[in-house]
């Protein structure tokens, strides 16, 4: 024991051990004053309300559980006022009529509607902006999140006054001023599936009549959109209206078609694996990416060196970094989901045009897809043609949707062409692909030809691979044996 006490080397160690310590609480010390330093300077640029004419230290905000509370103003106790009034019918139905659009049948519908909106940043302000003022009556507000000055440039109604208040609460105070018989339930959550069936119940018996998915967090949003499906909940998702420019490209579509977006892409796949591949409809741009545009630049390897990258994200299972917006595409997206929540609700037709005709592409090259195949299988069974009657191929239009889109990006494996697409085999059959089951009238004639079989070119393409081509198609062949799995 004396000796380890005498020992100058251990000497050493402790007092590098100590020396660290003390440096590193100096450190995070002085940032931590940096930091409120940057906040005080902050507060301090915010211009006070006119009613305060002291200048006595504010007293601390209470905290309910939609977080702090606001000290209100002249006009905000004339708006809460006004909203007391009209939500408990003492308000006249003829000036809320005036103020909304005339058609009363409509109105009527929206009116007794129950609509939830899950995300309350650019999309979900401008979508809950515009029901308000359409006269949808009871809004529930789900998110967790607070109103910062970055969120400034594409929010419906946030203020420079708003900064640090849940956003949920800034909805609803600036829109009673505005619309002061709309009832609010704000929830301050984050939502996931384990507190769906709290967040997604009945509002007073009444069961929602739609939802909205607002949410830019991949976890979040399908787990929302997997539980209104299995509870035939009505929801409409918006998709990433991040690095999107051109407001003539942003469409409605079902899930399973959309195209160019690479936030559906990814829902979409996680979806698939979930049993979900279509029936939910989307808000989405068609927008290509090109040079000049914004895009999400590499993460520096020096955050990769500090760990983990999940990380770095602000909760568990969130997202790490937000993609560049510009402030108008939110809202162009928030006023295309409210649209179609209004026109379903109040059942006024709607007749979209699908993007680009994708689905009778789709048809187009199932109908090609069909046809190769008997014509293989009348080549391999030497030239008969009643062995073709009935068969069957065992892909359907979701399949070539998933190969042309997802796994090929749209476009040709060989010379990147985007039009006149079909998927063809890869390989010719060393062996029969005809599958027989039964026999006489019960007889089922299918091909086994699979995903991984077929590369997507067009038909003058099909004898051109380079090495470069067929490395392409096997890593794209790896993802559709993947997708295999779980179809």
């Amino acid at each position: 024991m004396t000796s380890l006490t005498t020992n100058p080397k251990l000497h050493l160690a402790a007092t590098a051990v100590a020396s660290a310590a003390i440096a590193a609480t100096a450190i995070l010390s002085y940032q931590r004053l940096q930091q409120g330093d940057r906040v005080t300077r902050l507060k301090q640029s915010i211009p006070q309300s006119a009613s305060s004419g002291n200048d006595a230290e504010p007293a601390l905000q209470s905290v309910t559980p939609i977080g702090p509370i606001p000290r209100p103003d002249k006009e905000d106790e004339h708006n809460q006022a006004l909203a007391h009034r009209a939500q408990n019918g003492d308000f006249d139905d003829e000036l809320i009529l005036e103020q909304l659009a005339r058609n009363r049948e409509g109105l009527a519908k929206l009116r007794g509607a129950v609509v939830i909106i899950v995300g309350c940043g650019g999309v979900g302000s401008h979508a809950c902006a515009a029901l308000a003022r359409s006269g949808v009556s009871k809004i529930r507000l789900i998110d967790f999140d607070q109103v910062t000055l970055s969120s400034l440039n594409r929010h419906a109604v946030a203020t420079l006054a708003d900064v640090g208040l849940p956003k949920v609460q800034c909805l609803q105070r600036r829109l009673v001023a505005v619309t002061p018989w709309v009832r609010f339930d704000l929830r301050l959550q984050k939502f996931d599936g384990k507190v769906a069936n709290q967040l997604l119940c009945d509002w007073e018996g009444q069961k929602p009549d739609f939802v909205i998915d607002a949410i830019d967090n991949i976890e979040s949003k399908v787990e929302l959109l997997k539980y209104c499906h299995d509870h035939g909940l009505p929801v409409i998702s918006a998709m990433g209206a991040g690095i999107k420019s051109d407001p003539t490209r942003v469409m409605v579509g079902d899930i399973g078609a959309s195209f160019e977006d690479g936030l559906s892409r990814a829902t979409r796949r996680r979806l698939k694996l979930l049993g979900v591949s279509s029936g939910i409809p989307v808000v989405y741009s068609t927008e290509k990416m090109g040079m000049g545009k914004a895009a999400l630049l590499p993460l520096a390897e020096e955050e990769f060196q500090k760990g983990s990258v999940g990380d770095l994200g602000v909760l568990p299972d969130f997202r790490v970094r937000i993609l560049p917006v510009l402030g108008t595409m939110p809202a162009v997206f928030g006023y295309t989901v409210a649209n179609h929540v209004i026109l379903k609700i109040t059942s006024y037709p709607m007749d979209y045009q699908p993007a680009k005709a994708r689905d009778k592409m789709y048809e187009a090259i199932l109908a090609y897809v069909q046809a190769s195949e008997e014509k293989i299988v009348r080549m391999i069974e030497g030239g008969r043609t009643d062995v073709c009657i009935g068969l069957k191929v065992p892909i359907t239009p979701g399949d070539i949707c998933f190969l042309v889109e997802e796994a090929y990006r749209g476009r040709s494996a060989i010379t990147g062409i985007p039009t006149k697409l079909m998927l063809i085999r890869w390989k010719k059959p060393e062996q029969t692909t005809l599958v027989q089951i039964g026999e006489g009238k019960d007889e089922q004639k299918s091909s086994n030809l699979r995903l991984r079989d077929l590369v997507c070119m067009t038909k003058e393409e099909a004898d051109l691979y380079s090495p470069e081509v067929i490395e392409l198609v096997e890593t794209r062949q790896k993802e559709a044996e993947a997708y295999e799995r779980h179809r």
